[in-house]
């Protein structure tokens, strides 16, 4: 397999980091960008000792410097091959315990950190013939999920922009993909809420993603789904089974599936 030239956003941890190891380790060239400079410097100098790693710091709800970073690195390489663009912050509450700051942070880190992205990376993909952009969005995207309203939303919409980008790049040589994991063992679970007011939802943020799915998954295991998603060109990467089955069963019934989550929301509410 060629050696392809890939970007990952919010490198320096979780599933960014296992992504950019995948890549590195099978031979592409990463540039780990994350507004943790210090991590991504840390991830990229480990990667560096297997293959070739380069670290960047990024803050992506800054349009131009997304832009200038995946310039930058198509005019050092020649091309850009992999767009991942997976930076985000977990928010989590009932939605009578949010305020317009808990909504604002997660539209401006998930949604428009994406649009900025994909606004960066598809002119030099439809101007080099051909690339892959990759929106990390989650099963949150694709099934009911109370208790985080805001975090719901931008993942909806992060699925939503990546089949309708899929379906007018189709003809231009540019491939588009979602992914959407269920719960994934990160810092994002203990970290919800970050720099914004807590609420009960957030400081048990671990315990209820146990509860709605017994065993976490791994970023490693993640990343392994991610490639063969790559391979596969897979319109919407979902995983692990347990999140490939909430799904269908939200096609097949959606009352149902809102019913389901509607008991969750109450058991919590008991408990908190």
């Amino acid at each position: 397999m060629t050696s392809r030239i890939a970007i990952v956003t919010g490198g320096a941890s979780g599933i960014g980091r296992a992504i950019a190891t995948a890549l590195v380790l099978r031979g592409d060239t990463v540039t780990v960008a994350d507004l943790d400079k210090e991590g991504a410097e840390k991830v990229a100098g480990r990667l560096s000792e297997h293959g070739s790693a380069y670290a960047a710091e990024l803050d992506v709800t800054d349009s131009e410097a997304v832009g200038a970073l995946y310039r930058s690195v198509k005019e050092q390489h020649g091309r850009l091959d992999l767009v991942f663009n997976n930076a985000g912050i977990a928010v989590g509450g009932m939605t009578d315990e949010l305020t317009l700051d808990h909504w604002n942070k997660t539209i401006d880190v998930n949604l428009r950190g994406v649009v900025h992205g994909v606004h960066a990376a598809y002119p030099i993909m439809l101007a080099q013939g051909h690339g892959h952009i990759l929106n990390t969005a989650s099963l949150a995207g694709l099934v009911p999920a109370p208790m985080m309203l805001p975090y719901t939303t931008t993942k909806h919409a992060v699925v939503g922009m990546s089949l309708a980008l899929r379906a007018e790049a189709a003809g231009r040589g540019v491939r588009v993909s979602a992914i959407c994991p269920g719960f994934v063992d990160t810092p994002l679970l203990d970290n919800a809420n970050p720099d914004l007011p807590e609420t009960e939802t957030g400081k048990h943020a671990r315990q209820l993603a146990l509860r709605v799915q017994r065993n976490l998954y791994t970023p490693e295991a993640l990343a392994r789904d991610v490639l063969r998603g790559i391979e596969k060109n897979q319109a919407l990467i979902v995983a692990p089974a347990s999140g490939r089955a909430a799904w269908r069963g939200v096609r097949l019934s959606p009352g149902g599936a809102v019913r389901i989550a509607g008991r969750e929301v109450r058991r919590m509410r008991r408990q908190h």
